[in-house]
């Protein structure tokens, strides 16, 4: 989701300028089956929209009426969970964790250590898309920090920290 303006410089989805060269790969479905350990019915993620592998990623869940939570989260006012909006977050940020070039041809699992400073904005209801956000603010080793928004329409629906730990997958 990028459009090209004057020298090879492109504007991302959040208005980022983008050179020409650099990483802003979309990933489909079967991309993000091929780098994260989730099926269905837990995989949360449809699409990456732009991925520089190791600093940011920006992903779209698509939430729909007949995903299985909603037959009990509420039938009649059916609303998507937190800890659901977290980990298609934690999801996003795991793309962009697992595709670094020094992880390529190694088995490594991201797994989520910690949480902070998570604020719910908005709800987000079936007929939404969550664009999702990751950005990388640290890393130290096999572990980091990443900043994860979610946006409905524009509008913050979630937004927090995630701490994360890459370890060997068995």
């Amino acid at each position: 989701m990028t459009e090209r303006g004057e020298g090879g410089i492109m504007r991302g989805l959040w208005g980022r300028n983008i050179q020409q060269g650099e990483a802003s790969s979309m990933k489909d479905i079967q991309d993000i089956l091929s780098i994260l350990p989730h099926r269905y019915p837990f995989l949360l993620v449809d699409r990456i929209l732009e991925l520089e592998p190791g600093v940011r990623a920006v992903g779209l869940k698509n939430v729909t009426v007949n995903e299985p939570q909603f037959t009990g989260h509420w039938p009649e006012n059916p609303v998507m969970p937190g800890v659901l909006m977290i980990e298609a977050m934690a999801q996003v940020g795991g793309v962009m964790l697992l595709t670094m070039p020094e992880l390529e041809g190694r088995n490594f699992t991201a797994l989520m250590a910690g949480l902070d400073a998570f604020k719910f904005r908005r709800k987000v209801i079936p007929g939404d898309q969550l664009i999702i956000e990751a950005v990388m603010e640290r890393r130290k080793g096999n572990m980091g920090r990443v900043a994860i928004t979610a946006r409905v329409n524009g509008e913050t629906a979630v937004e927090g920290i995630f701490t994360f730990a890459l370890v060997p997958a068995v």
